[in-house]
């Protein structure tokens, strides 16, 4: 039997809207949206921790780098699964870091630290986890990618309109960086 509930952003959604209340959602079962090449999957976000913390999945082909961004009052921690995911952080000093990971590495981005990723082999996937006092920042996925009931990685990229990028992310606590360079060699 599965519940349903809708939300602010979905007719029908597998996640209550209230906090407080446990559930169980099975893989895949989250509520889903389609951003760049990826298929991102929230399990838990802001409404159900009191915007304490939020829990979700990247999926995704091998591809480009995500543009660089940072999250003034949120702090992020990459895990992966499944794949090879290359992250990119600089420091607050301009030091950039890079790192492979593979499954079972853990990265963590500071509040404020710009940072990207790439995606380096297909079907790679990562679980995600944001907090701090700026709350979660899950949302951000489906108001700026396109909110989706498949369960698979989007078959053309969904890259959204330039004017998008002005009010969504400042909402959502993200901040892009345009023309931000990556110095580390890959």
């Amino acid at each position: 039997m599965t519940i349903e509930f809708a939300t602010p952003y979905r007719s029908r959604s597998h996640i209550p809207p209230d906090p407080g209340v446990p559930y169980f959602i099975e893989k895949g079962m989250g509520d889903r949206a389609h951003l760049f090449a990826d298929l991102i999957t929230v399990y838990a976000g802001g409404e159900q921790t009191e915007n304490t913390f939020n829990f979700f999945t990247v999926e995704g082909p091998k591809g480009d780098t995500i543009p660089a961004h940072s999250h003034p009052e949120t702090y992020e921690v990459f895990y992966v699964v499944e794949g090879a995911v290359r992250l990119f952080v600089e420091d607050l000093n301009g030091r950039q870091h890079e790192k492979v990971l593979t499954p079972g590495d853990f990265g963590f981005v500071p509040k404020d630290y710009p940072h990207a990723y790439r995606i380096e082999r297909h079907h790679s996937r990562i679980v995600g986890v944001a907090a701090g006092p700026g709350g979660t920042f899950e949302r951000f996925f489906e108001n700026l990618g396109e909110p989706t009931d498949e369960l698979v990685m989007p078959t053309e990229p969904v890259v959204p309109e330039a004017h998008t990028f002005a009010g969504v992310p400042e909402r959502f606590d993200v901040g892009f960086l345009p023309g931000h360079q990556w110095r580390t060699g890959s």
